[in-house]
């Protein structure tokens, strides 16, 4: 059996792309950040399912939710990969909101059904962490969820 690549520990990899709020540009994004996860020898569960899925739901609730699709909108992604994890944050121009009162519990049965809320949910599931911040003090808009994932 080969031994897997030793990441070097003081490499990092800092990344930042400003999108419109359109989710045309969603993979181009997510094939950015994995790519830079991939260079850093990340766990290729967590580069096919992790990444993809935490950060993909991330940016479509900021293009979607947070700014309303408004094409006068951006979103902005900033991610820090290191021979440890991998921190995203994800901004968008929307209405300020409450994190854990959005969250459903996508296996609760009264929400079996629905189409919608499920993005929270799944981004809690797959990353070690996620929190939202204030884009900045004296504004009411903006929002910034970070998403932390340490290496498998």
């Amino acid at each position: 059996m080969a031994a897997s690549p030793q990441p070097d520990a003081g490499l990092r990899v800092s990344l930042e792309v400003e999108i419109p709020s359109d989710v045309a540009y969603i993979e181009r994004v997510v094939d950015l950040v994995r790519h830079s996860c991939s260079e850093l020898s990340f766990n290729s569960h967590q580069l096919a399912l992790n990444v993809p899925v935490a950060l993909s739901e991330a940016l479509s609730n900021a293009i979607l939710r947070g700014n309303q699709e408004d094409p006068e909108k951006r979103v902005r992604v900033c991610a820090k990969v290191d021979a440890r994890r991998l921190v995203l944050e994800i901004a968008d121009e929307g209405v300020r909101f409450d994190i854990d009162a959005n969250t459903r519990d996508a296996t609760d049965p009264d929400n079996l059904e629905r189409e919608d809320g499920r993005g929270l949910f799944l981004m809690r599931a797959l990353m070690d962490q996620v929190e939202r911040f204030d884009t900045g003090p004296g504004t009411t808009q903006g929002n910034v969820v970070r998403l932390t994932l340490t290496r498998a």
